[in-house]
Parts: C-alpha cells; structure tokens; sequence
C-alpha cells in the first residue's frame, strides 16, 4: 500500500528505569489535586512570601492534615506552596529579568558531546536532550539560561542584581541548598523537580516547565480551572441540554442518536473547542455563549458518528464496554444514526450565530477534517484488504489521517468562531498533528496492557509498538511471529503477542515516541503570540496524557560537578 510519509519528531533516547520514590503522588491526577489545593490554599491562608524553610514546612504539614494527604509528602507540598506564594509575582516580572536554571542530568550523559566552563554546560544542539529545546525557548523569550547546579552559583547571580526571579529544575536536595540564598534576597522562585532519582539521565514533566517559563500577567487565562471548564463541557451533554441545543426531538431515530451522543465518552473534543474560544477572548471570566455550545456539540457529533462508522467498518463489538451500536440494532440502523449524527454537526454549524465569514470557515473547516479523516480509514480498509508489515512512519502516517484531523477540527472551529486570524490557524494544524499521533500512541499503549478490553491489537489492526517489535525482531521465531500478526492471523494468541511486544522493548520506545510527538505539539507553540493560547494549549497536554513519576534525584549536588564524584552512594 503506498502510504505518503509524514516527518518523525526528533528521537527520544531511551533512558533506563528508575525505581519510584515514595515522598511524591505516583499519578498525574493526584499531582494536579495536589496543586490545585494548593491554590485554594495560599488563596486561603494568604502567607506573605519570602516565606522560611521553617515557615513552608509548617504550612506543608498543616496542608497534608487538612486535605488528608500522607506526611511523606510533606518536602513536595512545601515546593508547591512555595510556588504558588510566587506565581503572581513572577507573572508581573518581565522575561529579560529572569533566570531559568536547568540540571546537567538532564543531559544523555553517555552521549553528551557538551562541554563544561565555570558556570555549566555548554549545550551542542545534538537533540538527544530537552535542554535544547528550553534553553533555546527560554533565550528567545528573554531568559538568562544556566545549566548547572549549585548554590554557589545562584548566590552569585542574585548579587548581580540582575535577576529578579528565578525558575529552576532540580532535586529536591539543590533546591534545598539554593532556598536560603533565595529567600535571604528576597527572589521569587518557582521549582519543578525531576521526575526520576539518581543524578544521570533524568527527566522532567516539560509541560509543567513550559508552563512556567512562559508565565506571564498577559495571559488572561493563567488562573482558569481546566477541571471546572471541562464539566461545564460535559454539562452541555444532558438529556435537557441536548434538547435546548438541538431543538425538540423528531422521533425514534433522532432520540437514539441523541442517546449515543450523550453517553459515554471523555468530551475531549469539544472540550478543545471551548478552550481555544475562551483563551482568545479578552474577558476570560465571561460565559461561554450560547453559539460556543452548538459548535461544541457539533465537534462530538462528528465524532460519535466516526466511532459508529468505525465500529462496523472494523466489524468491532463494544464500544464503552457495552455492545457497539451496530451489534445491538444492525448495521442499517448504525449506518443511519452515524449519518444523522453528521448532518446535526453540520446543521449546528449553519445555524450558529457567527459572523457570515466565520461560519463559511466553520463548514470549511469540518468538511476538510471530515475528508482526510475518511482518506485515513480509508488508506487503513485498503490494507486489511491486503495486510502487510508497516514501519513505525507508516503507522504514525495513518494516526495522522485518522487521529489528527479530529483534534485540528476542533481546535480550529473555536478559534474561527472567535474569529482568529491564519497565523493562529496555522499554529494549530501544527500542533494538532503532532498532538494527534502522541494520542494514538498512548492510546496503543493502553491496548497493550488491557487484556479484557477490545483494542486495536486483539483486533490486529496497524498500531505503533507491534511496528516497532517487528523491526527489533531478531530470532526466526519471533520474526514469524509478528510477521502472522502483521498479517492477521487469527490464531494468534493475542496475550503472547502482548509479551512479546513487551519483551522486545517495543512498549518503552512507543512511550518514547509519544513523549517525542508531545515536544513536538510543545515547540510548535513557539511562534503563537497570544500569551493566553499559548498557555492554555499547553496545559491541555497535561490533561490528555499521563507524566509517571519514577522518583526525586537521591545524591549531593558535587555529582553534577565537571568530574566530580559522588559524594554519597544513590538512595533506592
């Protein structure tokens, strides 16, 4: 099957495991629960920065009591209210009168062709790394950038006087060693720890850096609660709602399109739509209007109408863990309710109440999205026909026909129903192809560890880690293996596919993939102007993907020293 080919983001080196560390929440969710209480907290009690070690440790064990969290986490809620003691000031501070203070162990250490002079590494651009990518970021912005650590060196800087504010990437260990220099002089600091120990090949969630490095009083929607937003989205989708939407219903056919449509589903898409609108308006605590709705609505038209499709173009059974809707009423009856389903998307959209131009580019937009998502299930039922082996850029190619389209239409029908320009529409489709293909990875990854659900690779259908085991396989046997899958065996036994897969390392390097495509969503940001679209559409990322958390850097800052040694064994 000839498949036109898409650029793979730069690679992701594979760094190793680290062991999880027991003084940080393990999921994303409890890490935003914990940093939006935190906030509600500061909001609360008010404590007036700089605030002492003593002090933040005071407030972090009364914290961890009141809303119930376990003690060990008492050194991370101290950092995260000590950054939300900051946040506001350094919104006000300008970039030029900043410092972004990133860990040498960021770097692929074995790999890292940087040298070192008295203040740190010299990065090489090679792109092994993240540090290229925000230190180029942060310099355009204005930052003055070190990659280094060491209280020395923050002691020094401060008394330049030339530095008003500081962002810095670190273990907890450093940023204990450089917090009294800090607090002394009176700099707002804000600290994002490292998402692994040890002080080798570390990472970090760069969602939460660029978020931070970014901040800024010029975006409107810094404060806005991603959570709050998102079930007033989900409130759009009652029975009652649906109605005052759509008007009163015409039958039978239109109630079961209705009941698919307000079922289950995780609104991401429209979601999207109300984000993109409400980070271009000037009042980002205005409503949301009532057009804004239709529009919405029309989004998860489109795209439970997709899923009908899908499901018996796949000839799939569940859908949501019940009988899809083909199983349960036919296909006839499917086909048709899909069909309805677009119609109301397409209707919603002529009927909103934006300007004429504005809606001419809505029906442009959905129609564009509807066509190449069809070319890309379409490019997918031409290979079942026909299954051969795909490399990894193939699969990726098909996420971003099939995938991608989805994400754009709604990300770009809020923003032309708030009537932004083609810099801004352009600024998306990019970030929508990149944020597209990391989805479809992570939800290839969510396959591979579900053994009761259906999924793409019970099915034998194209999906990114069986790409990657079939061109790390070595041994006949394996190699044969994968080739059947490839070719849809239906023999295979599906849990054994799975273990090979793993075994060959193919889940580690989709994860890899993922993260890469997720930078890439990230850098093509860097050409928006709206401070407040640029913030918001970062944070979406955090909510759409999952960040683990495999532990804090366990050794003294003279690791990090050029040539130094450490000077106390790693901890775990």
């Amino acid at each position: 099957m000839a498949i036109p080919l898409t650029i793979l983001p730069r690679p992701v080196p594979q760094r190793p495991e680290r062991q999880p560390q027991a003084n940080i929440p393990q999921t994303r969710p409890e890490r935003e629960l914990i940093r939006q209480q935190t906030i509600d907290y500061v909001e609360r009690v008010a404590p007036t920065p700089p605030l002492s070690q003593a002090e933040l440790r005071t407030h972090a064990e009364t914290f961890a009591d009141q809303y119930g969290w376990d003690r060990r986490y008492v050194d991370y809620i101290g950092v995260l209210i000590n950054n939300e003691t900051w946040r506001e000031t350094l919104a006000t501070i300008p970039f030029e009168r900043r410092l972004l203070l990133l860990p040498k162990c960021l770097r692929v250490e074995d790999r890292c062709p940087a040298p070192f002079d008295e203040f740190g590494l010299l990065c090489k651009r090679c792109g092994l790394c993240s540090i290229e990518e925000l230190q180029d970021e942060a310099e355009r912005l204005g930052y003055a950038v070190l990659v280094a650590e060491g209280s020395a060196i923050v002691m020094a800087i401060i008394q330049t006087g030339k530095i008003d504010a500081i962002v810095g990437v670190s273990c907890l260990n450093v940023l204990e060693r450089a917090f009294p220099y800090m607090e002394a002089a009176a700099v707002p600091g804000v600290a994002i720890p490292l998402l692994q120990d040890d002080c080798k090949d570390t990472t970090i969630d760069l969602e939460w850096v660029w978020e931070v490095i970014h901040h800024t009083s010029e975006d409107k929607t810094r404060r806005l609660n991603l959570d709050t937003l998102r079930q007033e989205v989900e409130s759009w989708f009652t029975p009652e709602s649906l109605e005052a939407i759509l008007g009163p219903s015409e039958g039978a056919t239109d109630d079961m399109a209705r009941t698919w449509l307000a079922g289950a589903g995780k609104r991401w898409r429209p979601f999207l739509t109300a984000c993109v609108y409400k980070a271009l308006q000037s009042d980002s605590e205005a409503p949301l209007p009532d057009g804004l709705r239709k529009i919405a609505v029309a989004v998860e038209c489109f795209h439970k109408a997709s899923l009908i499709h899908d499901d018996i173009e796949d000839a799939d059974a569940q859908r949501y863990g019940e009988k899809t809707l083909h199983e349960q009423f036919g296909v006839p009856i499917a086909l048709n309710l899909g069909d309805l389903l677009l119609g109301e998307g397409y209707r919603l959209l002529a009927e909103s109440d934006a300007a004429p131009a504005a809606r001419a580019r809505l029906l442009k937009i959905a129609a564009q999205g509807h066509r190449t998502l069809c070319l890309g299930q379409g490019a997918e039922l031409a290979w079942m026909r026909n299954p051969e082996t795909l490399t990894p850029l193939q699969v990726a190619n098909i996420f971003r026909q099939k995938t991608s389209p989805a994400f754009e239409v709604a990300l770009q029908l809020g923003a032309a129903y708030a009537e932004a320009d083609d810099a801004i529409h352009e600024v998306l489709a990019n970030y929508s192809l990149a944020l597209g293909i990391a989805y479809q990875i992570q939800d290839d990854l969510h396959d591979l560890a579900s053994e009761s659900e259906p999924s793409d690779l019970s099915a034998l259908r194209p999906s990114m880690p069986l790409a990657i085991a079939r061109e790390r396989a070595k041994a006949p046997e394996v190699k044969a293996l994968l080739e059947a899958a490839w070719k849809r065996d239906s023999r295979l036994d599906t849990a054994a596919l799975a273990r090979q897969i793993t075994e060959l390392g193919a889940d580690t390097r989709s994860r890899d993939l993922m993260e890469s495509y997720k930078d890439e969503a990230i850098r093509s940001l860097v050409e928006l102007e709206n401070a407040s679209l640029k913030g918001l559409l970062r944070r979406v990322i955090g909510k759409l993907f999952q960040v683990e958390v495999k532990g804090w850097c366990s050794e003294f800052e003279a690791r990090n020293a050029p040539g130094g040694a450490p000077s106390a064994p790693p901890a775990g």
